[in-house]
């Protein structure tokens, strides 16, 4: 009987540790559920607080975050109308080139534009920031198994 109990609770123990998790499932996340607005006066107000920004700085910055993010609404939409119509097919490796190439490219638009808002020290914590903030959601990335 001791023995039964025993051998019970070790299949317990291994179904239990055997059970797969992927942590977070990918979806739309709470952002999205905001506005443009929304999102770019919550992302001005924050890096209000680490920069420091004075009320010009704060206008300038809001209408960057403002542009970035009628565009990722804007994009998001476009993916989630593809997909729910069924049209949606994974990218050819030349549209992946084209997409990331595009990226790049309003990344060196937004460093240009932030250089012209920022003071050097605010230039140089916002970048340090920005950086940190990339390395940090490839590493979860990678725990999660997705990339890398």
């Amino acid at each position: 009987m001791k023995q039964l109990a025993i051998l019970l609770v070790m299949l317990t123990t291994v179904s239990m540790t055997a059970q797969r998790h992927d942590g977070q499932k990918m979806h739309k996340g709470p952002k999205m559920d905001m506005t443009a607005e929304q999102m770019a006066t919550l992302q001005t107000k924050h890096m209000a607080l680490a920069l420091d920004l004075t009320k010009n700085q704060q206008d300038k910055v809001y209408e960057i975050n403002l542009e970035k993010a009628q565009f990722r609404k804007e994009k998001w939409a476009e993916i989630k109308a593809a997909r729910e119509s069924g049209q949606w097919k994974k990218p050819t490796p030349e549209a992946r080139f084209e997409m990331e190439n595009a990226r790049l490219d309003r990344q060196i638009a937004m460093q240009e534009k932030m250089r012209d808002v920022l003071d050097e020290k605010q230039y140089e914590t916002w970048k340090k920031f920005s950086n940190r903030k990339k390395m940090h959601g490839k590493k979860k990335m990678r725990e999660r198994g997705r990339r890398g």
